[in-house]
């Protein structure tokens, strides 16, 4: 079982994130913070992380630079989630070392989804199966 790390400042979207990725067979840990998020990614080792771009304290750019910068966690998939849409902002999310991002709002069948396809996952389950929205790769 792939355990996700998702991480953003809206506790109802962690909320319906995580019960949707739960449902999906991962096992998810989440934070509210960068600081908090950090800590969680250090000590539990995350197969990948969802994390939101605006987070107080520490950033979701600056999370995702320190993910990369460890030993054990530098080649996992990031899922970089924002409201914002400023090419400057995306472009600083994909120099930060994010193999994806994704405009909110973002439905939880889509979000599954992106994990799955990034992980390398072989079944893809089947409300998720049709779903491929406009997705930034790297």
């Amino acid at each position: 079982m792939a355990r996700i790390l998702l991480v953003d400042d809206y506790p109802d979207a962690v909320d319906v994130w995580a019960l949707y990725l739960r449902v999906c067979g991962f096992e998810v840990i989440c934070a509210t913070d960068g600081a908090a998020a950090l800590e969680l990614a250090l000590r539990d080792a995350p197969d990948a992380a969802i994390l939101d771009l605006e987070l107080p304290g520490l950033s979701g750019v600056e999370l995702a630079r320190s993910i990369r910068r460890d030993g054990r966690l530098g080649g996992i998939p990031l899922i970089a989630m924002t409201g914002h849409s400023q090419a400057a902002r995306l472009e600083e999310a994909r120099a930060a070392g994010f193999n994806l991002v994704i405009t909110k709002p973002c439905e939880p069948e889509r979000l599954a989804f992106e994990v799955q396809r990034l992980l390398g996952a072989a079944a893809v389950p089947p409300a998720t199966a049709n779903r491929q929205g406009d997705a930034q790769t790297r």
